[in-house]
Order: C-alpha cells, then structure tokens, then sequence
C-alpha cells in the first residue's frame, strides 16, 4: 500500500471532499472556522500538500453538511466526484 500524498486512491479521496465541499457552496475560509483552523489547513489538504486522518475526515464532512458513513462508503466503491455530486452526497 502506497502512503503517498499522490497516489490516486488518496488523489480520489481528495477530489470527494473538494467535490463536497463546492457542492454545498462553502468556501475553504468559512469551512476553516467551522473547523477551527486556519483557512491554511483547508487549502492544504486539498492542494495535497497535507494528508488528514480519518477523524478529520469525519470533521470534514459533517463541517459540510455531508454524512461520512456515506461518502466512505462511496470512496470504497470507487466512485468519482462526478458520480457522487449527482447523488446527492453534501446532504
């Protein structure tokens, strides 16, 4: 198992969240301070220049509205940010 910041399975991760993120129309510094962090802390994450960790996951996803059982889910089906946004996954 590759534990890079751009292997593709984590490169798809990110895209989901970056996905969910725009589909529930918030802008990385307003899911920052929902976070508590720096705005910083978003775009790094989603720049791949910083991994997160599964309860940052779930801190993510549910700053935007998202359920994280589901959007696992998804990621482990192999779903595309395109496939998952017509589903509804921000809600």
């Amino acid at each position: 198992m590759q534990k890079s910041l751009k292997s593709p399975e984590y490169e798809r991760l990110i895209a989901l969240l970056v996905a969910l993120r725009k589909k529930a129309e918030i802008r990385q510094q307003v899911l920052a301070k929902k976070l508590g962090k720096p705005q910083s802390f978003v775009a790094k994450y989603e720049g791949g220049e910083r991994r997160i960790d599964m309860i940052e996951f779930i801190a993510i996803v549910r700053a935007v509205g998202g359920d994280p059982g589901k959007l696992f889910r998804e990621f482990v089906a192999g779903e595309t940010p395109t496939k998952s946004a017509h589903k509804g996954s921000a809600k």
